[in-house]
């Protein structure tokens, strides 16, 4: 059952729903890491349990993100899409409230759960609803712009709230939103489904979480434990033992939950890697940053929140730009771009000292958030290409995973990193020293996006992308195909 056609007026208000979803997860993603000092002194927690705050929440996202697609795909939009607003909300909430670590790491488990509905989910939403290929690519555009502001957004609302009322209320911002786009999207989104939804893999999904699950916990936990240690090893072991499970299983499976026929279209696996390469990026930058400024500077949520403001600013300019760059030149204008800034900026951080000047570091943030501003739309565009309409939720789920893997191994990895230069006191004056290295693997991550947005959008890299479409129409019978930007 695809949305029948619509009012302008009544599409445009649907994409604005849809759009409302995306902040609120995406300002979630990073409001929390201008709170983590504050959360830390609260708890009394070590840097690990400060990297299990982010991580929890995005570890979740990703896990679930394909089941979300797939599962709304069958049961309704609509009806998937509420439920996960409902369950974002109410995650948001007991966050607010949480006594513990413990239960503050559960409580945002909790809001992923609810937010893996609606991403995926609000995406499918918007590909079925803009018939147009012109209007659905410039919808894309949007929603992919929007993802920029709202993760831009995000440190300086942080900031606002952590040093006028407390962290606490950094959940609170996300319940009125949530609630208005509740009821918004039950007066106005149209039900739908896919007209032939691919079955449930719950296989499939055990083993996606088991895989991110013990690499997240391996990385995080590698330096207090010991990387050497049974433990750790017995995890990464597992890791490994789960992925090759999972790509046996998938490729034998005919309604997989990850479609493995997708990744022979090059622009399509070409946004996977580019989306966990810059999302890690930019989740390195961020939980580096927040540490750099409160710990070593000694500036408050509020100084650390607007010093951010420059990148801030550039991402939110640049993600309204990509999106229209994207429409009229394709995706490697942006892409090679973005790369470039993302390097650029990450690699004059790479000397960092205690007293570098705030005007240096207001340049490296905005070269940064020009690169990752002008990348998310590239990538959610791409992403579906090719893809056909009903399985949009499935191939719009594998960007959304993709992104959030990222910045889950992004936090972990530079945070171990961190924690194994300096120990547990992470807020002693060995932090910028042993950051260095992490800065230089943050400015690879931007090399990465550079040559793949070179090979995915090559004349090469088109073709494999319609013989994709062709093999996936004639395997399956489709004859709703996404268009190729």
């Amino acid at each position: 059952m695809l949305i029948p056609e619509l009012s302008r007026r009544r599409r445009l208000g649907i994409l604005t729903i849809c759009c409302m979803s995306l902040f609120i997860v995406y300002v979630d993603n990073t409001i929390v890491n201008v709170a983590l000092p504050s959360m830390g002194r609260d708890f009394h927690t070590s840097l690990s349990g400060l990297q299990w705050i982010v991580d929890g929440y995005t570890l979740v996202l990703a896990s679930l993100f394909m089941l979300s697609g797939s599962t709304a795909d069958r049961l309704g939009r609509r009806k998937i899409f509420s439920v996960g607003l409902s369950l974002f909300v109410l995650g948001s909430l007991a966050c607010s409230l949480a006594p513990t670590l413990s239960w503050l790491v559960l409580f945002r488990m909790l809001q992923a759960v609810g937010g893996s509905m609606l991403n995926p989910v609000a995406m499918s939403i918007i590909r079925n609803t803009f018939n147009d290929p012109r209007e659905r690519a410039q919808a894309i555009g949007i929603w992919g712009g929007i993802t920029g502001v709202a993760l831009a957004a995000g440190p300086v609302l942080g900031g606002l709230l952590v040093q006028g009322v407390g962290w606490r209320s950094i959940f609170w911002v996300n319940i009125p939103f949530g609630v208005l786009a509740l009821v918004l999207a039950n007066l106005f989104i149209p039900e739908s489904r896919a007209e032939q939804a691919r079955r449930l893999d719950p296989i499939g999904q055990v083993l996606v979480f088991v895989t991110l699950a013990s690499t997240t916990y391996a990385i995080i936990e590698g330096p207090g434990r010991g990387w050497a240690s049974f433990e750790i090893l017995g995890l990464f072991a597992l890791a490994a033992l789960g992925l090759v499970a999972l790509a046996l299983y998938e490729l034998r499976r005919h309604e997989a939950l990850i479609e493995i026929r997708f990744f022979k279209s090059a622009p399509f696996s070409g946004a996977t890697i580019i989306a966990v390469a810059s999302f890690f990026a930019f989740g390195g930058f961020l939980f580096l940053n927040t540490l750099y400024l409160q710990d070593t500077r000694g500036l408050s949520a509020l100084s650390a929140g607007l010093d951010t403001l420059p990148m801030a600013v550039s991402m939110a300019v640049l993600s309204s730009l990509s999106g229209r760059m994207v429409g009229r030149w394709g995706a490697r204008p942006s892409l090679v771009l973005a790369g470039a800034a993302m390097a650029a900026g990450s690699m004059m951080l790479t000397g960092l000292s205690h007293s570098t000047s705030f005007s240096y570091l207001f340049a490296a943030y905005i070269v940064f958030g020009i690169g990752f501003g002008l990348v998310n739309a590239p990538i959610t565009n791409t992403a579906v290409s090719g893809m056909p309409a009903s399985q949009a939720g499935v191939a719009a789920a594998v960007a959304a995973t993709s992104r959030q893997i990222g910045q889950t191994l992004g936090v972990g990895i530079v945070g171990s990193a961190i924690a194994a230069g300096v120990g547990r006191g992470f807020y002693s004056t060995g932090f910028t020293q042993t950051s260095h290295a992490d800065w230089w693997l943050l400015t690879g991550c931007g090399v990465l996006v550079l040559v793949v947005g070179l090979l995915s959008t090559s004349s090469w890299a088109v073709r494999t992308a319609q013989r994709t479409a062709v093999r996936f129409d004639l395997d399956d019978g489709s004859t709703h195909l996404a268009t190729t930007t």
